[in-house]
């Protein structure tokens, strides 16, 4: 009897990740969980229940879907073509970019700059600077933690979604080394193949968002664009791969998971009996003050 409550328990607890991480599959096979829809354009997973509420923009020869583009919807196709171009322009001009013009436009950077972030321009062509990463990771990460009795420990939390820090690099550092910087500044135990670096632009009074390389250099982005956050910021988050990469957790990162769980069902557990034991205590309550109460 206690093998299959202990079982019983397991399954809810599988079923929760499941349900949290809705394209969950394994590499290595072909397993699919029949609660989950695909969509043969795309490829886009969700739950069966959620697919009448998902709007795709996936395209095929200039279809969604079999159907032809919207004015609206070619426009933002359009767009993102644009920007795409507007990279490759980015990676011509850094290969095309004198010293003088460098030192230009780092003296255009400083006067343009509303605080003490300046670039500095070494004689070799090289020049540091400043940028500042919004953290919107959605998943926990483990951090290091101390010694324990000699052991070194580690710890699974949330970081606030939203917080803005700042790292001084220079303009040789690319994307990959940027995000292995922030993992260093937080402890970050997670494998740095997790995380990927955006960017974030505004074109036309749209905000797109765009996935750099590893071999991007943000502060010659930075550089390009000027100081103001408005026209350009960056942000780290998980690889959005679409699938779950089991492999690449560990087994103390996989029993954190559980422990979220665990977690959260005691909170709801607590809410909900809270919850009616004030209502109880309201009826006896008003029970007592019609005398329907000894």
């Amino acid at each position: 009897m206690g093998l299959r409550k202990a079982f019983a328990r397991t399954l809810r607890r599988l079923t929760g990740i499941l349900y949290r991480f809705p394209k969950a599959m394994r590499r290595s096979g072909r397993l699919e969980v029949s609660l989950l829809w695909k969509s043969s354009g795309c490829k886009y997973t969700c739950h069966v229940q959620c697919r009448d509420q998902v709007a795709l923009d996936c395209h095929q020869n200039g279809a969604i879907n079999g159907c032809q583009h919207s004015p609206l919807v070619q426009d933002h196709l359009n767009n993102n073509q644009s920007s795409h171009s507007d990279v490759e322009k980015e990676k011509e001009l850094r290969t095309h970019l004198t010293y003088e013009e460098i030192r230009h436009k780092v003296e255009q950077y400083n006067t343009e700059s509303r605080d003490h972030f300046k670039m500095t321009l070494n004689t070799n062509g090289m020049y540091t600077g400043f940028i500042k990463v919004q953290l919107d990771l959605r998943r926990p990460i483990t951090v290091k933690g101390g010694r324990a009795g000699g052991v070194k420990g580690q710890e699974a939390f949330y970081l606030p979604r939203g917080s803005i820090n700042t790292l001084h690099i220079s303009s040789t550092n690319t994307a990959r080394q940027v995000i292995e910087a922030l993992l260093r500044k937080f402890t970050v135990a997670d494998n740095p193949a997790k995380f990927a670096l955006f960017k974030r632009f505004s074109r036309e009074d749209q905000v797109y968002t765009c996935k750099l390389s590893e071999e991007e250099h943000p502060l010659f982005l930075r550089l390009v664009a000027g100081p103001s956050t408005d026209v350009l910021s960056f942000v780290l988050k998980e690889q959005q791969t679409g699938e779950v990469l089991w492999d690449a957790f560990s087994i103390p990162e996989l029993q954190n998971f559980l422990r979220f769980l665990d977690k959260e069902e005691q909170d709801q557990i607590c809410s909900i009996t809270n919850r009616y034991n004030a209502y109880r205590e309201k009826l006896e309550e008003a029970m007592r003050a019609t005398g329907g109460l000894g």
